[in-house]
């Protein structure tokens, strides 16, 4: 695979760093983005894709959602991430039952393009403390699990996905694939 470039928007979550980094360990070319720079700032950067990172609140989410609604890249939510992709395509969010960050059993509902090979169950670290509610319309549901119901999903016709959890955490397991898979969407976008 070609090296690409992904930009890290930064949504002020702990580990956006981490997604950083683990991008560049998996020899992208990388950088982290403020969540307030322009569309047309991001366009000139020439991104191969674009990941969201996770953050503490919707109101800390700067502009992410005109880049979700205008930038014709592929794109990945997590966390927070994930939940912004839901709000502004018309799904809801709301707090967890379960709340804090922890290991989870997710099963994959449908091995789609980021979830290629992580199928049929995975474990990873989640925090869900803010999740989706409510599939915006005519997403695909991807994977779920017995504390949240959409633990991932993805936009019916663009390359827009979201995650519940956290890949760039060593405690997740195949976290680097789930990666490897999406830089595979943007090589061939």
């Amino acid at each position: 695979m070609r090296e690409l470039k992904i930009l890290v928007i930064n949504n002020y979550g702990q580990f956006c760093h981490l997604i950083h980094r683990t991008v560049r360990d998996l020899d992208m070319e990388t950088k982290i983005v403020a969540n307030t720079t322009s569309v047309e700032d991001i366009l000139e950067e020439e991104p191969d894709g674009i990941i969201l990172s996770g953050g503490p609140s919707m109101d800390r989410i700067g502009i992410c959602q005109e880049y979700v609604e205008s930038i014709d890249r592929p794109i990945l939510g997590i966390c927070l991430g994930h939940q912004l992709i839901a709000k502004t395509f018309g799904g809801q969010t709301g707090s967890g039952e379960y709340g804090g960050y922890a290991e989870i059993d997710v099963e994959v509902l449908e091995e789609d393009d980021i979830l290629k090979g992580l199928g049929p169950r995975t474990s990873v670290w989640a925090s869900h403390a803010d999740e989706v509610t409510v599939l915006p319309e005519g997403f695909l549901h991807l994977a779920r699990s017995d504390v949240c119901e959409i633990e991932a999903m993805r936009h019916p016709e663009r390359p827009i996905y979201g995650v519940q959890w956290h890949p760039e955490v060593a405690h997740t397991d195949k976290g680097e694939e789930l990666f490897m898979n999406f830089f595979e969407v943007c090589e061939n976008y």
